[in-house]
């Protein structure tokens, strides 16, 4: 836990715009990037919960194939790149 001089420190640079917080991207305080961090990384366990271990890593696998022109799927299907959706469980 850092001392309330440190988090003074990281509060001023957090107000100046720098991100100081992993995940807490576009915080304006080191509260607000606290915040953002902790409800980023609840989102993603959440959806892991939803669909599945092995459908979030297809999931990933999908998401980090798209471009700014192309979705991961037009993509992956364009290069001929297989991405097993059976794999999302739901329910």
């Amino acid at each position: 836990m850092a001392s309330a001089q440190e988090r003074a420190e990281l509060d001023s640079k957090a107000r100046q715009g720098e991100t100081v917080v992993p995940g807490g991207t576009g915080g304006k305080s080191l509260e607000a990037q606290e915040h953002l961090a902790e409800g980023r990384s609840r989102g993603g366990q959440t959806r892991r919960e939803q669909i599945g271990t092995e459908g979030y890593k297809e999931m990933g696998r999908k998401g980090g194939l798209s471009t700014g022109d192309q979705s991961g799927g037009e993509r992956a299907a364009q290069e001929g790149i297989e991405i097993d959706e059976s794999k999302y469980r739901t329910g």
